[in-house]
């Protein structure tokens, strides 16, 4: 919970190569732009005390009104296109890839294996190791959606029907926070994701264990059985068992995760409770309905879901 509270959201506060691309531009145009305000805003004060300028009205209109800009414009538009063609390098061959799919409202994160399966699914966490440039494939399965990690990258958009492509590089470990960018609807505000950069050694032996199916807990049977006839599996798979729904979330290892609901609350036994009841009342309009059950039984659908880890 507290690593989670702590992940940051600011473009001012880069933790990656291309955010820190974006910053530097950022900061150039801020300053750029403060400057020339404060040298107009001089003349107008000292044309105001001294009442009137030996220089023609002429040659003030073609310096301050087109050579000025002219000068000042060019040579932004250079440095924006030399800060966009860095921004635009390609990912290496060998750099990890991860597809992301944006849908209503959370996020489908998919990690391929070499023979061009799926080796892992999650959902509202993309895992990175630190120091590595990775190669993001982002699409949607229902309306725009837009991707954005500000610590580490610019946004981009998700559209119906194509893959967009975003590098990513986190150059320190730690936990960062995004947002869906684009209006998608009435949980807009409330579709957050979190992006978690690893040491390298740490990366792998967190791929390893997510490659793994659910483990067995003898004390959540009720749960698994529970898991199955309420209805749950319908829509959400656990690898390794019967479990094969894909219109929500992959659970397999969901009590790993920080949050539920997409970044909207943190990860324990009472939330949890409180989504399976009554997952409208927390998050309206999301497709997931209530499922109602006895609380015996719903107590130990939690303690099965919260045994995922």
């Amino acid at each position: 919970m507290a690593e989670r509270l702590s992940a940051t959201q600011s473009a001012f506060a880069p933790a990656g190569t291309n955010a820190l691309l974006i910053d530097e531009l950022t900061m150039v145009m801020v300053v750029g732009c403060a400057l020339i305000t404060v040298f107009v805003l001089g003349l107008v004060i000292f044309v105001t005390i001294r009442g009137r300028v030996e220089t023609p009205i002429g040659k003030w209109v073609i310096g301050g009104g087109i050579v000025f800009p002219l000068v000042v414009l060019t040579a932004l538009l250079a440095y924006g296109l030399i800060i966009g063609n860095a921004l635009s390098v390609e990912a290496p061959d060998d750099a990890p890839t991860i597809r992301v799919t944006g849908k209503r409202w959370w996020w489908e994160v998919r990690y391929p294996d070499a023979p061009g399966g799926v080796r892992v699914v999650s959902a509202n966490e993309v895992h990175i190791p630190v120091g590595r440039t990775v190669r993001l494939l982002l699409d949607t399965d229902d309306v725009i959606h837009s991707f954005w990690v500000p610590p580490l990258a610019g946004k981009i958009d998700m559209i119906p029907g194509r893959v967009n492509h975003l590098v990513l590089r986190a150059d320190r470990a730690g936990v960062y926070r995004g947002q869906c960018a684009e209006y998608c609807g009435a949980q807009h505000a409330f579709m957050a994701l979190y992006v978690i950069a690893h040491e390298p050694g740490d990366y792998e032996r967190w791929l390893e264990r997510e490659a793994a199916g659910a483990a067995a807990h003898a004390e959540a049977g009720r749960g698994r059985e529970l898991f199955a006839t309420a209805g749950c599996a319908s829509c959400h798979a656990i690898r390794g068992t019967p479990a094969v729904g894909r219109l929500g979330p992959d659970l397999t290892h969901v009590a790993s995760r920080l949050s539920i609901g997409a970044g909207m609350f943190d990860n324990n036994e009472a939330t949890l409770a409180g989504w399976i009841s009554n997952s409208q009342g927390m998050k309206p309009g999301n497709l997931m309905p209530p499922i109602r059950v006895p609380p015996e039984d719903l107590h130990a659908l939690v303690a099965y879901m919260a045994s995922l880890k």
